[in-house]
């Protein structure tokens, strides 16, 4: 007897499976299909070829009308199923259709996630899931105007690509850092917003979207930040949900998703699901490869085989953007326990990526050249050891197995019109010539040909050519690099950031083909400064780039706590600020209390939970962080000057004071003290300073590059002033010739000894108009660092970092 298979959904994975039924068993089961949507079966990912115009939805179609007729297959169009009468072995649609099954498989797919905002429920807010959604966005494109997409993820960039090339002005908003930031690491995130901003698109990241402003309609999008942003559409594409309301109210087993066995079965052995709204194994799947991986064991099932078991699925992505080139696969994160591979080809926007464990692949990111992902892919999905293609793997398929490559040989077979510089397009005979012709090292050929004379990315391969024309007799020059993720030193790091205007460190790693993904300890947290003092205003400060002092304001020490130092004005504080400093001791319980070296007052010994509400209390009496934390302006120490001490030639106090509110929150290479001294008896020992004031009875007398660490260093003289004003310019000039042109971790004194004395008197005495410069230069960032980071934190900005894991109590678990 024929039996009754009932399907609720009509989607890819629902008829997927169909197929497999009717390969093995055509005849067994007598079909109904509901679907909610008035159509036939299609292809949901060629959606975005429909929005973009370079396809009909009669180019999607999986099944036409035939296919369900030769299937003798009674599809139900545009009745959506409000319940299972599991007792009965029936459904009921919301017209009223009753089916009765023997066998049923829900199918019904995911909801779009819409975030809750003022104005989300406004005409013209849209999701993008199925041919309603795109017919609704093509009728507004087709009136023009803007449209805002919200969510940088697959689905999101391929509307906001299909809707720029219907001719609408198009902006996509994104919470995270970089695009697609599940399926893609920073690097491979960079480039693709790169690329999609050169469509014409604007994309705007860490974008929190906070309202959707209109009266009848959508008029446009406002940020936390305030800004708006106009829009004749707002589409909403940052998640989906499993549908699972249909199987919980039928009693079946839910969670995220309807929960499944291997065999695809409910907690109902009668009932299987499949797709978007399963859960299996703690996994829910968006991508349609695990769907039809899924349909396959659902198939199977009801054609009497269960040897076909579904165990999970490792997913790929591609994106459907015509013109990028992007693939994702596996598991991409950092770990101790894993190894990466990684090429980068910074001048065809090429971006690989292998992570390793146990000499297997577990992950893979491709951009620029994703030819080899299936191969990788299938490395992954089978496990094979690498361990005899390690040399070559990253290369690709072709390159499997292949000895060793030898750069100079490849050098050497480059052909004589090979592009060795692509900014000046310097060929490689120009170069070969020029070397020939007696440039015997780098700069001579720089200055002969111009290559590697601008980015300097080709810097590697002029080198290789002058080694290979030269021989031994060439020696490459010593540049200590930055680290083990790149061949370049700290000096050209700074250059390459500023002359190809690179402004986040995703762009540096891959413009300057950083030999790793993420970098390391030794290299983020100096790309982060560098960044920050040469884009201010426009870079936006990596905290995960940041030690952990910085990160969390305070100084951890040795026991776990940490110590919180307040910021005292030139040494000066007032006996309000020393009741509420003895209060908060008492309160939370601070073990010590020291005054420091630098003429400030050190609470040491608070435990991190209490960081937030020990700031607020010092918040309240006016102090802000002292930055005793932080490669920063540290203090400014006094000595009591002609305010008080007979000897005393100047205000030094109030200078001190002075000095220090004006610098204070300036990120620098390394800690930045300073000392002004009344007169030369030099009480505030500003001569071992990194910039100190002698004041004299003619004016004051400027010192810097001084040192009383593990190295001590007496301050050189910069120059004699005569007014407070002029300290003030000198000063804050010096420290910006500082911030631009020091090594990260490098004291003053360890610039000056690089740069010269010479160049230092040069750039800020002997120049007014270049010392000015550096004045306003400085002001511009003073604009965007003067804010009290405690005070952030006590309102609640980076709460995750100052909440302890929780310990069990020992006692009572025995």
């Amino acid at each position: 007897m024929t039996e009754k298979l009932v399907v609720i959904g009509n989607g890819m994975a629902a008829g997927r499976a169909l197929e497999e039924l009717f390969r093995r068993e055509p005849d067994r089961y007598e079909v109904t299909v509901f679907n909610a949507e008035p159509r036939v079966n299609y292809n949901r990912i060629m959606l975005s070829p429909v929005l973009s115009g370079e396809k009909a939805y009669e180019d999607i179609l999986i099944h036409d009308d035939d296919w369900y007729v030769r299937n003798r297959v009674n599809l139900i169009r545009g009745e959506e199923v409000i319940a299972i009468n599991r007792a009965d072995q029936r459904v009921i649609s919301r017209a009223g259709t009753v089916a009765e099954y023997d066998r049923l498989i829900i199918a019904t797919g995911s909801l779009p996630f819409i975030i809750p905002v003022p104005g989300h429920d406004l005409p013209g807010v849209l999701s993008y899931r199925d041919l309603d959604d795109v017919e609704a966005m093509l009728a507004q494109a087709r009136k023009g105007g803007s449209a805002v997409v919200i969510g940088g993820g697959l689905l999101g960039l391929e509307a906001a690509a299909g809707l720029k090339a219907q001719g609408m002005e198009v902006t996509v908003l994104h919470l995270m850092p970089t695009l697609m930031e599940r399926q893609l690491d920073q690097s491979a995130g960079y480039l693709l917003q790169r690329a999609i901003e050169d469509r014409g698109i604007r994309v705007i990241t860490r974008a929190n979207t906070h309202a959707v402003v209109g009266d009848d309609k959508v008029e446009a999008v406002r940020l936390d930040d305030r800004t708006e942003i106009p829009a004749d559409i707002v589409v909403m594409a940052v998640g989906i949900k499993p549908s699972i309301a249909l199987a919980r109210d039928a009693g079946l087993e839910v969670n995220r998703g309807v929960l499944v066995n291997d065999l695809m079965q409910t907690s109902d052995p009668a009932i299987y699901a499949v797709g978007e709204c399963v859960e299996h194994r703690a996994t829910c799947y968006g991508l349609v490869a695990p769907l039809y991986e899924m349909a396959k064991s659902v198939g199977a099932g009801l054609a009497g085989d269960d040897s076909l078991t579904y165990e999970g699925s490792i997913t790929a992505t591609k994106l459907k953007v015509t013109g990028v080139d992007l693939y994702s696969a596996g598991d991409f994160a950092e770990g101790d326990d894993r190894e990466e591979i990684v090429l980068r080809d910074a001048s065809h926007a090429i971006y690989k990526r292998l992570v390793l464990r146990d000499n297997r692949i577990i992950g893979a990111v491709l951009y620029g050249d994703t030819a080899d992902g299936p191969w990788f892919f299938q490395l992954m999905k089978d496990g094979t050891d690498i361990s005899d293609m390690r040399e070559t793997l990253i290369f690709g398929q072709g390159f499997a197995g292949a000895g060793p490559l030898d750069p100079m040989a490849a050098v050497a077979a480059l052909a004589d019109d090979a592009e060795i510089c692509g900014c000046n397009g310097i060929c490689k005979s120009v170069i070969v010539d020029a070397i020939a012709a007696g440039q015997s090292d780098l700069d001579g050929v720089r200055a002969t040909t111009k290559a590697s004379s601008s980015c300097g990315s080709c810097t590697g391969l002029v080198e290789q050519l002058l080694e290979l024309s030269l021989g031994e007799s060439y020696a490459r020059p010593a540049v200590q690099s930055m680290c083990g993720c790149t061949d370049l030193g700290h000096g050209e790091v700074r250059r390459l950031i500023i002359a190809k205007a690179l402004k986040s460190i995703p762009a540096v790693m891959q413009e300057l083909q950083w030999q790793t993904s993420c970098g390391c300890a030794k290299c983020r947290p100096a790309l982060n400064y560098y960044l920050l003092a040469t884009w201010p205003g426009e870079y936006v400060d990596d905290q995960q780039s940041r030690f952990i002092n910085e990160r969390v304001h305070a100084n951890i020490q040795k026991d776990g706590t940490y110590s919180v130092v307040p910021r005292m004005w030139g040494g000066i504080t007032t006996p309000d600020e020393l009741r509420t400093i003895a209060n908060v001791a008492d309160k939370f319980a601070i073990p010590t209390v020291k005054v420091t070296g630098g003429q400030r007052i050190d609470l040491l010994g608070v435990k991190k939970d209490d960081l937030p509400a020990v700031w607020s209390d010092l918040n309240a009496a006016g102090m802000v962080s002292g930055h005793a934390y932080g490669k920063a302006l540290r203090t400014v120490k006094t000595c009591v000057g002609s305010e008080w001490c007979r000897f005393g030639t100047q205000a030094s106090v109030s200078l001190g004071v002075r000095m220090e509110r004006f610098l204070w929150g300036a990120w620098t290479p390394h800690k930045v003290k300073m000392g002004v001294s009344g007169c030369p008896r030099n009480c505030s020992e500003a001569t071992i300073k990194d910039f100190g004031v002698i004041c004299v009875d003619s004016g004051y007398e400027l010192l810097f590059a001084g040192a009383a660490g593990m190295e001590v260093k007496e301050t050189v003289p910069l120059c004699k002033v005569e007014t407070e004003e002029q300290v003030m310019e000198y000063c804050v000039a010096l420290l910006q010739l500082y911030r631009e042109e020091a090594h990260y971790l490098d004291r003053m004194h360890k610039w000056l000894a690089r740069v010269g004395m010479e160049h230092v008197q040069q750039a800020i005495v002997g120049d007014a108009e270049n010392r000015q410069a550096l004045v306003d230069r400085f002001n511009f960032a003073q604009q965007f660092a003067q804010t009290d980071p405690w005070s952030e934190r006590a309102a609640g900005r980076d709460a995750h970092e100052f909440t302890s894991l929780a310990t069990p109590d020992l006692e009572a678990v025995a």
